[in-house]
């Protein structure tokens, strides 16, 4: 069974930023889709609070290597190798460093060169072709 937490919403501008309501913690930001002038409209609006926190723990994700070995992380490509080709590998991402766990049990971190947030969790699914009857 799955404990269910209230999340709250905050308009900023451009972005809405959902965060857990009895921690503050930042859960997702997306764009905002509200025209200007309209949030004021809203049923249900409470006064702001001090606005969430990101985590400070590494978010872990998952990505399948390419054809060559290499893996995308938050826009940063990353070569492992041919040998792991086509593995699905976990990464824990932190502000500064990617740490890589390969399926033979070795990790791997690797600095990280961008500030872009992790956008996607888990990694691409694999495509089936419907049959032909």
């Amino acid at each position: 069974m799955r404990a269910v937490s209230r999340a709250g919403i905050r308009i900023e501008g451009a972005a809405l930023m959902f965060f857990d309501l009895e921690t503050r913690e930042l859960l997702r930001t997306r764009p905002n889709p509200i025209p200007p002038g309209q949030a004021k409209h809203l049923r249900g609006v409470r006064p702001v609070g001090p606005p969430p926190r990101p985590s400070v723990e590494p978010i872990t994700v998952q990505r399948g290597a390419s054809n060559t070995g290499v893996i995308t992380v938050c826009s940063q490509r990353v070569a492992l190798g041919r040998v792991h080709r086509h593995q699905t590998v976990t990464i824990h991402v932190s502000e500064t460093t990617l740490a890589i766990e390969l399926d033979d049990g070795e990790t791997r971190v690797v600095r990280r060169t961008t500030t872009m947030p992790v956008r996607n969790i888990n990694a691409d699914r694999p495509r089936t072709v419907p049959s032909i009857s």
